[in-house]
């Protein structure tokens, strides 16, 4: 019995989610969290441009919470909306850009490297990019292409400080699905080594000392008295 519940939950989030990305697809819907308490149901709401959310004096978001609570058949909604702060390393926002736009006709190879220079240059120390799908037209067999820059971990425990990220394009010829990771610029792997200029000082000064000969109290011959 309760497995039956979790999992209504579930597809009730995945619908939400489903529905709140038609709603909010001009504020750059991101993603959504729900949480769901006694008391009410928690919504944070996650896009690029919250003004578009929350409307003038609030009317555009308290239409969305009513219409959810309509349609939803959910009491005393409390939605929160968050800006993505930096776009370009979000890869849930990076990856529908891409899915967007291949829907326009957009050649694949153009957009993947555009978005790849967009994700290093906002500061991000790795990305990847993978679109697979019938990227050349009606014609052609399913592909896979793949574009890479930077410092990426795909296995072990580091593996996961790298974020990653799905959407797809739904085109005539069939759906493409787009996948970007990004390893954002706080991320320290634990194979990072860092060498001070302290560290390389005592190193030299090692070695130095290690190539002069060593003092005796004996005399040598080319020493005087």
């Amino acid at each position: 019995m309760l497995e039956r519940v979790f999992v209504k939950e579930g597809k009730t989030n995945v619908h939400i989610d489903e529905y709140l990305g038609k709603e909010l697809n001009r504020a750059g819907y991101v993603g959504c969290q729900v949480q769901k308490t006694p008391i009410a149901t928690r919504i944070v709401v996650r896009v690029e441009r919250p003004g578009l959310v929350i409307g003038r004096k609030g009317a555009s978001i308290q239409r969305l919470t009513e219409n959810l609570e309509k349609v939803f058949k959910l009491e005393n909604i409390q939605i929160k909306v968050e800006e993505v702060p930096v776009p370009e390393l979000d890869p849930a926002v990076m990856a529908k850009r891409i899915a967007s736009s291949l829907e326009r006709g957009l050649h694949y190879r153009r957009v993947m490297h555009w978005s790849l220079e967009k994700i290093m240059n906002a500061g991000a120390k790795g990305a990847e990019i993978v679109v697979r799908g019938k990227l050349v037209g009606k014609g052609g067999k399913s592909r896979s292409e793949r574009i890479s820059a930077g410092y990426l971990k795909k296995a072990g425990e580091p593996s996961k400080l790298v974020k990653e990220a799905k959407s797809q394009a739904l085109k005539k010829a069939g759906i493409i699905g787009v996948t970007v990771k990004i390893v954002p610029p706080n991320v320290i792997f634990p194979d990072k080594v860092v060498i001070t200029g302290e560290e390389i000082g005592s190193t030299e000064s090692q070695r130095d000392k290690k190539d002069e000969p060593e003092r005796t109290g004996e005399k040598t011959p080319g020493d005087k008295g």
